[in-house]
């Protein structure tokens, strides 16, 4: 039987590894709440990873169901792999329900099956499964007085996945899938051919200045969603916030072009810029 620090420790040095941008706003949670979310970013990379990055003659679907099992295995018998064991001892801890893990691994799994969207409410499905389930997951963690805490999560979750898609757009497109609503595109003038070339033109400036605005909408709504008894909770939701949002003011600044540039946010601007947040958030309202 996988041991508890065994499982937090392997938990963590995912997390360090990965050089997350929400790694920056884990720092500044207390140790047992840290540890918890180590474990839930953990879950979520593994899962991820599954799917993005078989092996060659790999089988992710196949991957995908032994890892449901797991999931299944520990919530039965509270035995697993390493990551599970974690990811299981912290819903227990912070009466996460299961469906929320389940929910997210629905997602992963539609990357197995689609590789296109016909429209934004189909896309929307995609991002709550793989983004917003996960804030729906963090705030349990954080701490949360107002039910309302959870439009705000989900709102930026949504937020997020936008930003992601759109940096990712060459990366995704190399892989052959598209996460821009395919009547959008029509409606611009923009083919699917061009995306999966990298054409940049001025259609495609249109199409992004298109999509950054829903997202930048994505952000306000959400802001405007939190509750003013909970801001102090949510401060690591809040570095998520302002670290994804400057990066995708990176991507308009620099004309949307996500096919030459590698649109990131430097290391110490991040910590920065979490350090900024935490400190404000010491001084009394």
């Amino acid at each position: 039987m996988n041991q508890p620090d065994d499982a937090r420790t392997v938990s963590r040095k995912l997390t360090k590894a990965s050089g997350s941008n929400f790694y920056y706003a884990f720092l500044f949670l207390p140790k047992p709440k840290r540890e918890a979310i180590y474990a839930v970013y953990a879950f979520c990379r593994l899962s991820d990873d599954l799917v993005d990055e078989a092996k060659a003659g790999g089988d992710p679907a196949a991957a995908l169901t032994r890892w449901r099992k797991e999931l299944d295995g520990y919530f039965r018998d509270s035995v697993g792999h390493p990551v599970i064991v974690a990811a299981g001892q912290t819903a227990r801890r912070f009466n996460i329900p299961k469906t929320h893990f389940e929910e997210l691994l629905n997602g992963m799994e539609m990357d197995l099956t689609r590789a296109r969207y016909a429209t934004f409410e189909e896309l929307y499905s995609y991002c709550y499964r793989v983004a917003s389930v996960v804030g729906l997951i963090c705030i349990e963690i954080f701490g949360y007085r107002n039910p309302r805490t959870r439009e705000y999560a989900e709102r930026l979750g949504i937020a997020f996945q936008l930003t992601n898609i759109l940096r990712d757009l060459a990366v995704d497109a190399a892989r052959g899938r598209i996460y821009l609503p395919q009547d959008e595109l029509r409606r611009i003038g923009y083919s699917e051919e061009e995306l999966l070339a990298g054409k940049y033109n001025d259609a495609f400036v249109e199409l992004m200045r298109f999509q950054c605005e829903r997202a930048r909408n994505y952000f306000r709504a959400a802001m405007e969603a939190l509750p003013a008894e909970d801001r102090r909770s949510l401060l690591a939701a809040e570095i998520m916030r302002t670290i994804y949002y400057r990066l995708l003011l990176k991507i308009e600044q620099h004309g949307y072009n996500v096919f030459e540039c590698d649109f990131t946010i430097p290391r110490s601007r991040k910590l920065f810029l979490a350090s900024g947040l935490w400190l404000r958030s010491l001084v009394p309202s």
